[in-house]
């Protein structure tokens, strides 16, 4: 098993199937419309959609993750979230850091996301690993008001 290193005492790691649980709170817990449970056991059991990686201590308690998946020399960044309590000190950073090296081990040779436009944090860290922007998806994310906001489509070199 393969681990990175990460800020705060934690490190990087594979998720596995016993994560499902913390993931789908962590991931309600930063957007509007999370994940339900099973949804991250059957991803996280499914050999084809690997791989997710977690930020934990040795405990494994869980501060955040991020899930790509694969498809032959292309991957997607499905999702990535933080604890809300531990943002802004580097762990995104980390996770993104861990799937590029991860990722340069493979044939995968571009990585994909969406992410909302206006969501400028996110933006400026996918920036700094070399995304950018593809295209745009109007009325992709649902927003509690009832509207919806525009994703942009980014897209970096792997390797």
């Amino acid at each position: 098993m393969n681990f990175w290193t990460a800020p705060n005492g934690l490190h990087i790691a594979r998720g596995e199937t016993r994560d499902a649980a913390a993931l789908a709170k962590l991931h309600a817990q930063g957007f509007y419309r999370g994940w339900l449970t099973s949804d991250f056991a059957a991803y996280l059991a499914d050999p084809k959609t690997t791989p997710a990686y977690i930020a934990t201590d040795a405990k494994r308690i869980i501060s955040g993750f991020a899930m790509l998946r694969i498809s032959g020399a292309e991957s997607e960044l499905l999702t990535i979230a933080v604890d809300p309590r531990k943002r802004s000190r580097g762990l995104g950073r980390a996770l993104l850091g861990a799937a590029f090296a991860d990722l340069a081990m493979s044939p995968v040779r571009t990585l994909f996301l969406e992410v909302d436009e206006t969501n400028a944090p996110a933006i400026a860290l996918y920036r700094r690993f070399g995304f950018a922007d593809i295209g745009t998806r109007k009325g992709y994310y649902p927003k509690p008001d009832g509207s919806a906001a525009t994703a942009l489509v980014m897209a970096a070199p792997i390797g």
